[in-house]
Order: structure tokens, then C-alpha cells, then sequence
């Protein structure tokens, strides 16, 4: 019989986008010979701010229709801050992607790993485990430049709007409890926040009220709320009484940098975008020109984003062994940090790109 295969749109993109990427495929590649059970097959799209110099567009032809094709997308890191459109804007055709194929749920994990550095002194901080549910599609994002939604443009203003919708709404709210339902079944709290500024937008006020229409539908779960400013003032002073926030799209933005600062910066900050049809998984952090191709960039955010794609397939195809795979990714990196194995160059450690890497797929092939 044979394996369940699945095509993995792959786009390296900019920077360092290209050395995560190839970590990542290297460590999912060992993960995939331990647990047995299916199979990857990479569809490499070409995209970024390296291939617009060349070619005046940001990704190829068809490039699009080939990741909305594919099974899941992944994505190293895209844009360089020399190359931008004619509007002065960085080079973004991920953005069109969350937009065409309504990749609405931003799942931005934070998480605090042994011997990571973590920024508060209290020692509390050692079970920070959480989850940014971001909007992705929506709020003042829906006004982004590369959209060309711009209500007003003049040379005596500029407008942006914050759209909320029912629609998405709905079905961001019910995202974020049912991932607090299988975090609780994983011995999580089983608590979801509303994050908004619904004393003083009516937007706000619109999404905290589907919030409260949808969580009826979820009684086993705690549902509670925070005003953006006091849940940024909270991951100061209490955040690992979190489990899952679910917010606005500049809110999550904002707030899902300073939550990974928390627990070591944007180098382990992972990410899936993930709407009704397809799934996107990358890196958070920026394609870091400056140290691109030197063997210095910290692949764990991307390294965790593909752990979190291979769960996204798992709970797409009902192959246990793609989650075995992630949960082995997964306690690798764990392991690895627990046991001051994984030091990297972030975070001031000797261990580079490669050196973390070759780590993890060691502690991976270890049964």
C-alpha cells in the first residue's frame, strides 16, 4: 500500500528565507524517516524581492495558482529593504497570498524553552505557553498597500480603514476555541482572550460581540478579555497566565513581536496562516540581509513553523503520522534546549544555522 503523499508549495524568497528553509526541509526530512507513514513532494515557486530586481514581478508566473494547488505553502522569508515597489513599499507577494486564499487564522506560538533566554526576571516565566491567534485578512491590514484599498490618497491626507467582518469573524472565534479544546486535551488551560479596543471602536465592540455570540458553543472552554494596551501592559507582568488571545490583524502584528521577545525574539517565532482551503507556514521574522549565507540566522522559528505544518496536514488528512512527525520535530527542540544542546548565535551561543540544525536531526534519529 501505498503512502499518502502531499505537494508542499515551497518558497525560499529573500535573505536568509533561503538558509531556514533548507533547514527546515532537512529536519522535516529526518522526522519523516523516523515516523514512516508519508511522503513530501516540494513544488519550488520562485518569489521575493531578489526575483522582483530581476524580473519586475514578485513571484513567477503562475506562481500563485501553484501554491493555492498544493497542499500546504511554506515560506522562508521574503522582502530586502533596498527593493521596493514604485509607492515606496517592501516587496510583499505573501500578503496577496493570505488575501486570495483567506488565510484568516495567524497561529502565532509563544513559547518558553529551557536555557532560552527569557527577558522577565520572574521565574514564572519559565511556563510561558501561549497562542496569538491573529486575523489575517482583515482589520486596518485590509488597507495594505499592496491591496490598493486606500479610501483617501491625496497630498493633504491619507485614509486607511479597519474592516470586520461577520463572516471571518465567526469563523477566527471558533478557530481559537476549538484550538483551545486540543490544547486542553494536550493539558493546556483551555482559556481563549479576547484581545480588542471595543470601549472605543465600534469595529472592536463588533468583534468582542461575535466573540461573545460564538463562545456560547463552547462551554467547556474559559472565555475572558483584555484591551489591546492592558494585554501589552499584561505580558509584562502576568503572561503566562495566557493560553489562546484571539485579536485584530495590527494587534496581532504588534503584540505576537513583543510576546516572542519574551521568550528569546523573533528567531523561535513560528507561524501558520490557515483559512478554510489552504495553509501557509513560515518564519515570523525578516529575511536579515545583513547576515544572509554567513551561517548565523537561528532556524527555529522556521523549524517550529514546519512542525506546525505538518500538525496543519495531520488535522487536514487525518494521517496520525504527520502529528507523530511534528511532535518529534517538536520534543527535539525541547530536548535540545532542556539539555543546553541547541545554543544559538541569537542568543549568543557558538552554534550557527548548520550547527543547530545537524543538532536536531541528531536527537531526532535517537530513539
Amino acid at each position: 500500500m501505498s503512502k499518502p503523499s502531499f505537494q508542499i508549495a515551497t518558497i525560499k524568497g529573500d535573505g536568509i528565507g533561503v538558509d531556514v528553509t533548507e533547514a527546515t526541509l532537512a529536519i522535516i526530512n529526518a522526522a519523516q524517516q523516523r515516523v514512516e507513514g508519508f511522503s513530501l513532494e516540494y513544488n519550488y515557486i520562485s518569489a521575493g524581492a531578489g526575483y522582483y530586481k530581476e524580473t519586475g514581478s514578485d513571484i513567477e508566473t503562475g506562481g500563485e495558482e501553484a501554491a493555492g494547488n498544493a497542499d500546504a505553502i511554506f515560506l522562508g522569508a521574503i522582502g530586502l529593504p533596498s527593493i521596493r515597489y514604485d509607492d515606496g513599499t517592501e516587496i510583499s507577494p505573501h500578503l496577496r497570498l493570505r488575501d486570495r486564499f483567506q488565510l484568516y487564522a495567524g497561529v502565532r506560538p509563544i513559547k518558553a524553552y529551557p536555557n532560552a533566554p527569557q527577558r522577565l526576571a520572574d521565574p514564572k516565566a519559565a511556563d510561558i505557553d501561549m497562542i496569538i491567534l491573529r486575523e489575517s485578512t482583515e482589520g486596518l491590514f485590509y488597507s495594505a498597500a499592496v491591496h490598493n484599498r486606500c479610501p483617501v490618497q491625496t497630498d493633504d491626507e491619507v485614509q486607511d480603514i479597519v474592516r470586520i467582518t461577520r463572516k471571518t469573524t465567526e469563523k477566527l472565534h471558533d478557530f481559537a476555541f476549538k484550538l483551545a479544546q486540543k490544547r486542553k486535551e494536550r493539558g493546556g488551560k483551555g482559556q481563549v482572550t479576547c484581545v480588542d479596543k471595543a470601549n472605543v471602536f465600534k469595529s472592536m465592540a463588533f468583534f468582542r460581540q461575535i466573540f461573545d455570540e460564538r463562545k456560547s458553543n463552547f462551554k467547556n472552554i474559559q472565555a475572558t478579555y483584555n484591551y489591546v494596551d492592558a494585554q501589552a501592559l499584561d505580558f509584562i507582568r502576568r503572561p503566562w497566565d495566557f493560553d489562546v488571545l484571539v485579536m485584530e490583524n495590527m494587534f496581532g502584528d504588534i503584540l505576537s513581536d513583543l510576546a516572542g521577545g519574551l521568550v528569546g525574539g523573533m528567531g523561535m517565532a513560528s507561524c501558520g496562516e490557515i483559512g478554510d482551503n489552504h495553509g501557509l507556514f513560515q518564519p515570523a521574522h525578516g529575511s536579515a540581509p545583513d547576515i544572509m549565507g554567513q551561517d548565523k540566522a537561528n532556524p527555529l522559528a522556521a523549524i517550529l513553523s514546519g512542525a506546525l505544518m505538518l500538525d496543519y496536514l495531520a488535522d487536514k488528512s487525518g494521517v496520525l503520522s504527520l502529528e507523530n512527525a511534528a511532535k518529534v520535530i517538536e520534543q527535539a527542540v525541547y530536548q535540545g534546549f532542556k539539555d543546553n544542546a541547541i545554543r544559538p548565535m541569537e542568543f549568543g551561543g557558538d552554534m550557527g544555522t548548520k550547527a543547530v540544525t545537524q543538532e536536531i536531526i541528531k536527537r531526532i534519529h535517537q530513539k
